[in-house]
């Protein structure tokens, strides 16, 4: 390592120890101490099984032979075999299922019984999956596999009856669609973390990330804009006067498109896994994608790039209602989110909208779009800002730009306008579920109004959840990534709430802000694994050595740090801790010999002091330097060829005292974290 531009301090590599809890939790569950093995086992299905359940069989053996290089036989018995260890899975109606169901006299009749409910139970000779319908029983199936371990050489799963079912019905996550590079990532992303969290629900803003037949100049507009913002390293343009303008999403499937076949095909997969996808179309606002190439139609043509079309224009529905029905007949979704938020356009300056009331331009506009869905069988969602007169303000807001241009936007509805002239059978996306926004007051309002609704924009830091989740009308929950779909940008930011969430919407069992954030970290190298699709190297078995520090390192960090000396091993790894650190720091670089032709490097290490982290949308056009660079390490081989690894907080480090308060849930996507304080008190993780 040559540079380092904070204290590094650095001990050898890391990986926590193997969180073998479901996630999130069951709302019932109990261990036992019998193990079933499954070296010798089998995944019995009855002869003919129901097509469904051969899904699920093929799924777990597929499942076992990733990961674990283990090829368990689909077998089709009449009866529960008693010659080996047997797993069945599927719905109450599978005759195996049932027989194992009165042999180990297990009742459906409570909630695991209904709907995406379920019943697992692992002993040693059986291993029952019972669900209370097919999507209780693929959801059983991602606690199985969570529950599956490697342990002295043998796959194994530990003794544990469950019970578990879903507290709310709608459990999201809204992303941008993926480019062509990021689609192998984004379906291990559906298959290995969306449905195994047990997520039900994908909105998906698409802007015009995929191909038009009918309007293929919104594709060359949309590619035009992208560039324009990366190549000239800006996250949104700027409106006349500097008045502030709307984020335009451009790293929607990576500010190019995909086939149609392609999106297709991304639906199909996640409806495979038991995902609604719904797609996201912005309208009215957010509409940057529908103008590259319509200005004619923009509330501001002078605009650089505009942003809102003119809700008076017909033709502004004339060319939204194309794009809709050809995402409709593409997605064949049950429901389109039509954005509708954060109207940011100076009011009186379009001359068609000029002298009318913001208000109702609003609620025509809602009107419009929402009796086009209708008509094609389609129930509309959209954001819920312009509803709510605490934020928004009272008909108009009062702006005034940095250049000093002062002008007013469009503010909220009354509530007697949202209840008497807003269609109710609207689902509505509240993200100002936060106190600072009014918080359960705008929860109860929707529901006085007739709505049915779910927190937008969700995390688990909501205040007062247990009451407020009892609400009737509140459905669920949808975190979002306002980024690139892509590992790095999901895989750093995002993880803590969407992991968050999941616990909230699917489970009754919340756990402290501070335990949540530290099982996200225990919870990594799994987390890294199913996203990249990748093992370590010693997690595939390959022994590690310990290498030797050079020099006696900088004893003086004692004096500020205090861990443990000697021997430790992790996962399969080991490391032999010294009594002092090495320590680089104020510009020098330390070489340490290798001297072997090693299969990978591991180092352990953490910060003395922490450093910042930014999310990735706030760089689109440079994800990289949203987290501090720290140093790099550079591994020069015997002929002279140099890599180098980039040093960055959050991605692959974090200060040595993280445990003892996770600040807002910041975790380290990249490497793994072990304990080596001195005493139990979690003082010191490198």
């Amino acid at each position: 390592m040559r540079k380092t531009l904070m204290t590094i301090l650095i001990l050898g590599g890391v990986t926590a120890a193997g969180f073998s809890a479901v996630f999130p939790p069951p709302q019932q569950s109990r261990t036992t101490s019998e193990v079933f093995s499954l070296s010798d086992a089998c995944i019995a299905i009855p002869d003919p099984p129901p097509a469904e359940d051969l899904i699920l069989a093929r799924s777990l053996s597929a499942f076992l032979v990733d990961r674990y290089q283990l090829a368990l036989p689909v077998v089709p018995y009449s009866q529960i075999p008693s010659d080996r260890p047997a797993i069945v899975l599927g719905t109450r109606n599978n005759k195996l299922v049932g027989q194992a169901l009165e042999k180990l006299r297990i009742e459906m009749s409570d909630r695991a019984g209904g709907p995406e409910g379920y019943v697992l139970q692992a002993g040693a000779n059986l291993v029952l999956v019972a669900g209370g319908d097919n999507a209780g029983a693929f959801y059983g199936l991602q606690s199985l596999r969570q529950l599956v371990r490697r342990s002295s050489g043998r796959v194994e799963i530990s003794g544990v009856a469950i019970r578990d079912w879903p507290y709310k019905p709608f459990r999201g996550i809204k992303v941008y669609l993926p480019g062509r590079d990021n689609l192998p990532f984004f379906k291990r992303f559906l298959r290995d973390f969306v449905a195994l969290y047990k997520f039900n629900k994908l909105i998906l803003e698409m802007n015009a990330g995929m191909r038009f037949d009918r309007h293929p100049e919104l594709n060359a507009g949309w590619i035009e804009l992208a560039n324009d913002l990366n190549y000239s390293r800006r996250h949104r343009p700027e409106g006349p006067n500097q008045y502030f303008t709307n984020s335009v999403h451009h790293d929607t499937a990576d500010g190019r498109m995909l086939e149609k076949d392609e999106v297709a095909d991304l639906v199909r997969f996640a409806g495979e896994h038991y995902i609604e996808v719904i797609p996201e179309v912005p309208s009215l606002t957010h509409s940057y994608y529908l103008l590259t190439r319509h200005r004619e139609l923009a509330e501001i043509q002078e605009s650089e790039w505009p942003d809102t079309y003119c809700p008076s224009n017909q033709g502004s529905y004339d060319l939204l209602f194309d794009v809709v029905d050809e995402f409709l007949d593409v997605m064949k979704p049950k429901m389109m989110h039509m954005g509708l938020d954060e109207w940011r356009m100076p009011v009186g300056v379009c001359p068609l909208c000029r002298g009318k009331d913001p208000r109702d331009l609003f609620i025509s506009n809602v009107n419009r779009v929402h009796q086009h869905l209708r008509s094609k069988g389609v129930r509309m969602a959209m954001w819920g800002d312009h509803f709510n007169e605490r934020v928004r303000g009272v008909k108009v807001q009062a702006k005034k730009s940095p250049s000093g241009y002062e002008y007013e936007t469009p503010g909220a509805l009354t509530a007697e306008q949202v209840k008497s002239r807003i269609p109710k059978d609207i689902l509505v996306f509240n993200w100002l579920w936060e106190d600072m926004h009014g918080g359960a007051k705008n929860d109860a309002d929707l529901t006085e109004w007739g709505f049915e609704h779910i927190y937008g924009n969700f995390t688990p830091e909501i205040t007062n959840y247990g009451e407020r989740s009892k609400l009737r009308g509140l459905l669920g929950g949808a975190p979002s990534c306002w980024a690139v779909s892509s590992e790095f940008s999901i895989g750093k930011d995002r993880l803590h709430q969407f992991l968050g969430t999941a616990a909230l919407l699917w489970s009754s069992q919340w756990p402290p802000l501070s335990e949540l954030y530290r099982s996200v970290q225990t919870l990594m190298p799994e987390l890294r694994r199913n996203l990249s699709g990748k093992d370590a190297p010693s997690q595939d078995g390959d022994p590690t050595t310990p290498i030797r520090l050079p020099g006696s390192g900088d004893p003086g960090i004692k004096n500020i740090i205090s861990w443990k000396a000697g021997r430790i091993e992790s996962a399969g790894r080991v490391f032999e801790l010294t009594a002092s650190i090495l320590s680089p720091f104020g510009g020098k670089g330390t070489v340490i010999p290798v001297g072997e032709d090693f299969t990978s490097l591991i180092f352990l290490h953490a910060l003395q002091k922490r450093a910042h982290n930014n999310v990735v949308d706030r760089y689109i056009y440079n994800p990289d330097d949203t987290a501090d660079l720290l140093g790099f390490y550079e591994v020069v081989y015997t002929d002279g060829l140099k890599v180098t690894i980039p040093i960055r907080y959050r991605v692959n480090i974090l200060q040595w005292d993280w445990a003892k308060d996770p600040e807002e849930g910041y975790y380290c996507y990249g490497a793994d974290a072990i304990d080596i304080s001195q005493k139990s008190d979690s003082s010191c993780t490198f």
